[in-house]
C-alpha cells in the first residue's frame, strides 16, 4: 500500500512566512491610519465618562442687527411657511455682518420670523428675523474645548465629512484588531499567556455588564 503523505514542512513554513509578512503589513498600516483617531477617541472616552465632574464656563454671545431695505423686501417673497435656505442674498449679507458661516443652513418660516438653527461641535448657535422689521438677533453658546472634542466623539453636529472620517477610522480599526487576533494566533505557541488574556478581556466587561448594568 501507498505510503499517507507527510505535509511538507517547507511548505508549511512558506505559507506561515508569507501569512506573517502580509499581515503584519496590514496590521502596521490599519495602526498607522488609526494612530491618531483612536488616541483623541480614547481620551474623549474619559473626559464623556466622567462629563458630570468636568466644570465649563459657557461663553454667550449675542448680536443684534437691522436689515437694510432691500434684503427686508427679499422677506417677502420667501416661503411663508415651513423649511428652506434663506436667499442667498440675505445669507451672504448675514455671513459678513455676523462673521459665521451660514451658507445653505435650512432656515424654518413662519409669517412673523425666519429662524435659523446653527449648532456646531462643542457649541449651540440660532439667529432669528423679524419678517415686519427686519430685526437680526444672533447667539451662540460656546461651552469650551472638551465639549467640542466631545461632540466629534459623537459625531454630534460635526457635518458629513466627519461622519465619513468616524467610518474609515472605524475600519481601520477592525483591521487593525483583526490582523491583530491573527498575530495572536500565529504567535500563541511561543507566548502561553496570548488566549486567557485575551479570554480575560472578553470576561471582564461581560460579567461587569451582568453583574453591575442594571
Amino acid at each position: 500500500m501507498p505510503s499517507s503523505p507527510h505535509p511538507d514542512p517547507v511548505s508549511a513554513q512558506r505559507r506561515r512566512g508569507f501569512w506573517l509578512r502580509t499581515l503584519h503589513q496590514w496590521h502596521w498600516i490599519s495602526a498607522a491610519l488609526c494612530l491618531v483617531g483612536m488616541l483623541l477617541f480614547a481620551a474623549t472616552g474619559v473626559t464623556l465618562n466622567h462629563a458630570a465632574k468636568i466644570e465649563a464656563a459657557p461663553q454667550v454671545d449675542n448680536r443684534a442687527l437691522q436689515l437694510p431695505e432691500p434684503l427686508l423686501r427679499t422677506l417677502a417673497d420667501a416661503a411663508q411657511e415651513g423649511t428652506t435656505p434663506l436667499p442667498p442674498a440675505l445669507a451672504a449679507w448675514l455671513e459678513q455682518a455676523l462673521d459665521v458661516p451660514v451658507g445653505a443652513r435650512v432656515a424654518e418660516w413662519s409669517p412673523e420670523e425666519a429662524y435659523v438653527s446653527m449648532p456646531s461641535p462643542g457649541a449651540d448657535a440660532w439667529l432669528s428675523i423679524d419678517r415686519q422689521t427686519g430685526a437680526v438677533e444672533y447667539e451662540r453658546t460656546d461651552r469650551g474645548w472638551v465639549s467640542y472634542f466631545n461632540d466629534l466623539h459623537k459625531g454630534r453636529n460635526a457635518g458629513p465629512a466627519w461622519g465619513w472620517f468616524i467610518d474609515v477610522f472605524a475600519i481601520a480599526c477592525l483591521v487593525f484588531c483583526i490582523t491583530g487576533l491573527f498575530l495572536l494566533h500565529l504567535h500563541a505557541r511561543q507566548r502561553r499567556m496570548t488566549w486567557p488574556l485575551v479570554g480575560l478581556g472578553l470576561v471582564v466587561p461581560l460579567l461587569l455588564a451582568l453583574l453591575f448594568i442594571h
